[in-house]
């Protein structure tokens, strides 16, 4: 049985682990990473630790198996990442900067982002100002889990216009995200890389 609740301070572990378990292309990365807490250092624990009333989990028989976190506003949470989140981790991890980008591992790409987090594009941001990031395990896939959390982050957000930001290699969550009323934008500088960008109104 599915149960969605929200955050506790002692899931902190369980919303890394499933990081990442799904950070590969929605699939598990732990053979990519020598730091396991990377991914989710980016994705998950910022928002759980400073957007706790936005970050809500489903549980089943075996225990935490998905998160949905986020914020009403993309603008001013990047602004209080660089203020209150990034510094820490920039003390921790180095910026692999110095080395050729073709040369780094999957954590130095992680520690790049951590030292030069990249900004949505103002585009997505003026249109969909709130943003979310949905990550289930597999065992509960297709069970109607992914669907419930995102209602159930909607309904307590409180907003208008949302956006995500998918990896164009994941073709299941752009399949999700568009049956739950995503469309894919298209950006007017025509910018394109490994991120599909989708909002809703």
């Amino acid at each position: 049985m599915l149960a969605i609740r929200a955050f506790r301070s002692a899931d902190l572990d369980a919303l890394y682990a499933v990081s990442l378990a799904t950070g590969h292309e929605g699939g598990d990365a732990s053979h990519l990473y020598s730091d396991h807490k990377l991914i989710g250092h980016i994705y998950s624990a910022p928002y759980a630790l400073l957007e706790p009333r936005l970050a809500l989990v489903v549980e089943d028989d075996d225990g935490i198996a998905g998160f949905a976190v986020g914020t009403p506003d993309t603008a001013t949470w990047q602004e209080r990442l660089e203020a209150e989140w990034w510094p820490k981790l920039r003390r921790q991890y180095a910026d692999p900067g110095a080395t050729p980008a073709t040369e780094w591992s999957a954590d130095q790409r992680r520690a790049h982002t951590v030292h030069r987090p990249r900004r949505t594009p103002q585009q997505v941001v003026e249109l969909y100002p709130a943003h979310l990031h949905l990550n289930l395990l597999e065992r509960t896939q297709g069970r109607g889990a992914g669907t419930m959390l995102f209602l159930e982050w909607m309904a307590r957000a409180g907003v208008a216009a949302t956006h995500v930001g998918v990896n164009s290699a994941n073709a299941r969550a752009v399949r999700f995200w568009s049956k739950c009323g995503f469309d894919r934008l298209k950006l007017e500088d025509g910018a394109s890389d490994s991120t599909i960008w989708m909002g809703r109104s």
